[in-house]
């Protein structure tokens, strides 16, 4: 299987490289790697141009503007990378009788759900920020295109109208081969992972001013999710295409959720920094984007009938990758 990965470098598309690599059904040659400048989500030309020169068999596209407060700054900007670059790279796979695999995230819902349960692929989406919304309407232009040209996006057993495969990951040799082009939605919630520069990067810096002004650590209370080790997430997409059979709209998480400031105690447990936290309201936290206050997934069951294992168990592998990053830095 000649597999594609957009946004390589990035953090989903690193773990994505890394899993790859290693796939039997990736073959000797491994994974393409697109990235700027071979693909550029601000390029009208490429997603066509790239697919016409290598051919790929499957797409993964990890390459999005996750910026969200800037996506709240700039809408239309927003709009143009993840959106109609989905758009254009939909219409090329599914021309090319491509499979793609489109990364999306939980802030296709608003959050207001009140019930502690996750999202599912049946609710209906309905975005509170410009992020979300333009997310949305990158899942909702690759169904438009894939239906268009008889793609397949709807997989066998869906839970919903559309939802996850149901066949066993049993392997390249034997996995079922699809009559037509799949696409598979993929969404996930508050990723993190190498390189850095994530949430517990973030909070770890935030916990190192905290301590140097003799303040406590301010972290949000009121805002749950569901942290997902990049990974795992790569480990689980891998899973759907070994499966042969993957359209729909799947979502992928590790299991469990937490508050912020819940994750941020448990980032400072364990990496041995002791600094005291103070919780407040999602509400006094000013940015120009708010984000969803309730951002749970529910996962969908995987090919393997195994979900992802525990976010704790996640973060206690990447746990030792930040002690040591702290001790490099002399912290």
């Amino acid at each position: 299987m000649r597999v594609a990965v957009t946004g390589a470098g990035g953090r989903l598309g690193r773990a994505l490289m890394t899993a790859l690599q290693e796939a039997p059904f990736t073959g000797p040659l491994g994974p393409l790697a697109w990235s700027r400048p071979t693909y550029d989500i601000d390029d009208p030309e490429a997603a066509a141009r790239c697919i016409r020169q290598a051919a790929p068999e499957v797409v993964v596209h990890a390459a999005a503007w996750t910026d969200v407060d800037g996506c709240a700054r700039e809408p239309e900007r927003a709009m143009r990378r993840n959106a109609m670059a989905v758009a254009e790279l939909a219409e090329a796979c599914v021309r090319a009788g491509a499979d793609l695999v489109l990364i999306s995230t939980n802030e296709v819902f608003d959050g207001r759900r009140t019930d502690g349960r996750g999202y599912a692929p049946e609710d209906r989406p309905r975005p509170g920020n410009p992020y979300g919304a333009s997310k949305l309407a990158g899942e909702t232009a690759a169904q438009a295109a894939f239906l268009r040209h008889g793609g397949l996006i709807d997989g066998l057993g869906a839970v919903g109208p559309l939802g996850p495969a149901s066949t066993p990951a049993t392997g390249a040799s034997s996995a079922p081969i699809p009559a037509a082009p799949q696409l598979a939605i993929v969404r996930t919630a508050w990723l993190y992972g190498p390189p850095g520069n994530d949430f517990p990067a973030r909070i770890l810096a935030a916990a190192d001013r905290a301590r140097a002004s003799g303040e406590p650590l301010r972290v949000v209370g009121d805002e749950i999710g569901s942290p997902t080790f990049a990974p795992d997430l790569a480990e689980g997409i891998l899973e759907l295409l070994a499966a042969g059979m993957f359209a729909g709209v799947h979502h992928i998480v590790n299991s469990g959720s937490v508050s912020r400031a819940g994750w941020a105690r448990h980032v400072l447990a364990a990496t041995g920094v002791e600094v005291p936290i103070v919780e407040i309201p999602l509400a006094t936290w000013t940015r120009p984007s708010v984000p969803p206050a309730w951002a749970v997934l529910a996962p969908t069951l995987p090919p393997s009938g195994e979900h992802l294992r525990p976010w704790q168990a996640a973060f206690a592998d990447y746990a030792p990758l930040l002690r040591r990053e702290r001790a490099a830095n002399g912290r």
